[in-house]
């Protein structure tokens, strides 16, 4: 192992953000043992592509996966392509519709693009369960389902609700924390890593690891990490998220807006500094050697770095203190032609055409907001008058700008 840190300081970095290390004397035992004989410990952490697209809330599990490369252990980023197929039920409150093979592994190649960005690809070991779940026979997953009972599967809090509420729970979801923990038994994993909504599922594997003669994984949870709005889970749907694959000025905008109170959070379960150097750098903030707003650049900063690189962080610094510190537009404008009809433009169209919306219910919400400026003026319209083959600076929310050119 090329890291010389003891197991004990291993151990202060590794807590660093977790909700729960079950049971830490373990990892401590793991980790001397690490030391002592000189051999990594194995990390698991299991994805399942059920969508394409990674988010800040996804990259915390990657991020203390990469804190354990950084340690000096290897780790095994596991993508359940057959688990896809099945769907996790954690946290869930009705059955999770079952993805197609199709869609698991396009889901899967865009998976393998962006955890690179966080994690080193040198020391990353990328594993599909279907390698060894596609192999099972009826009997093995008869042999396998034995390993539970109904009753302790209605220990889950979301199955047990979902039956005192007369919400259906199909047996196929039963079986997936049996298959999630058979994983662990296939790689032998000192250690699992899982948001808090996964500790059932962990602890599984810790059991059925015991039950397989193996010596059991360490189960690690992860706080859920809240959105920009500091109070729901990050998600798409809520529109609080930043994604990996966004713009350096649409994360770094993004992040500048996250409250005061959320900072400390982000460094945590985000930032690759080290513990001692979060806890002073939080020090010096509340004795007002820092004002918020450089600690925020800052964490920033090293996000679009990490996504894209410290050129593209430096630029989207410069833009946002342009376009909001300044409010003035910014000098790299995207182009785009669009077709007037009759000397009029529908604006909801325009905003899919040049890819600032998804939809144009997307778009229409969008103009209702009052979220959308043509030429420095708020549209109150969704279909807008506008002079021949003339040149508009368009605005869709505070991020996003664009020169459209009209034919």
């Amino acid at each position: 192992m090329a890291n010389q840190l003891s197991a004990q300081d291993q151990l202060k970095e590794i807590k660093r953000g977790t909700q729960e290390i079950l049971p830490e004397k373990d990892l401590l035992q793991k980790l001397e043992k690490s030391v002592r004989t000189k051999k990594p410990l194995t990390v698991k952490a299991g994805f399942d592509p059920t969508a394409p697209d990674i988010h800040l809330g996804h990259t915390v599990l990657m991020q203390k996966m990469a804190q354990f490369q950084q340690l000096g252990h290897t780790v095994v980023f596991l993508i359940g392509d057959f688990t896809g197929l099945v769907g996790d039920p954690s946290g869930k409150s009705k059955t999770r519709p079952q993805l197609t093979r199709d869609e698991v592994l396009k889901n899967t190649e865009t998976y393998k693009k962006q955890v690179y960005k966080i994690l080193d690809p040198e020391k990353t070991v990328i594993k599909f369960n279907s390698e060894w779940l596609e192999k099972f026979s009826s009997y093995d997953f008869v042999r396998l389902a034995s390993h539970a009972n109904v009753a302790r599967m209605l220990e889950r809090e979301d199955f047990n609700r979902r039956y005192r509420e007369g919400q259906s729970i199909s047996l196929h979801e039963f079986m997936y924390p049996l298959l999630q923990a058979y994983d662990s038994v296939a790689l032998k994993a000192d250690v699992e890593l899982g948001g808090t909504d996964q500790k059932f599922n962990l602890l599984m594997g810790r059991e059925l690891m015991q039950d397989y003669q193996l010596e059991p994984q360490v189960c690690i949870t992860m706080p859920l990490l809240e959105g920009l709005d500091g109070v729901q889970k990050m998600s798409k749907s809520l529109n609080n998220y930043v994604g990996v694959n966004e713009s350096p000025n649409e994360i770094f905008g993004k992040l500048l807006s996250l409250p005061d109170s959320m900072m400390r959070k982000y460094y945590d379960l985000l930032s690759s500094l080290g513990t001692q150097e979060i806890d002073t750098l939080f020090k010096e903030l509340q004795a007002g050697k820092h004002h918020p707003k450089t600690v925020k650049v800052s964490f920033a900063k090293e996000i679009v770095t990490r996504f894209h690189n410290s050129k593209a962080a430096e630029e989207a610094e410069h833009h946002f203190e342009k376009v909001f510190a300044k409010k003035e537009v910014p000098d790299d404008l995207p182009e785009f032609l669009f077709t007037a009809t009759e000397g009029k433009v529908w604006v909801p169209k325009l905003l899919v055409d040049i890819k600032f919306v998804g939809s144009t219910s997307e778009g229409k919400r969008m103009v209702a907001q009052g979220a959308v400026r043509i030429n420095e003026t708020v549209i109150k319209d969704e279909t807008v008058q506008v002079d021949p083959k003339s040149i508009l600076i368009l605005q869709c929310g505070k991020r996003k700008f664009a020169k459209i050119t009209l034919s």
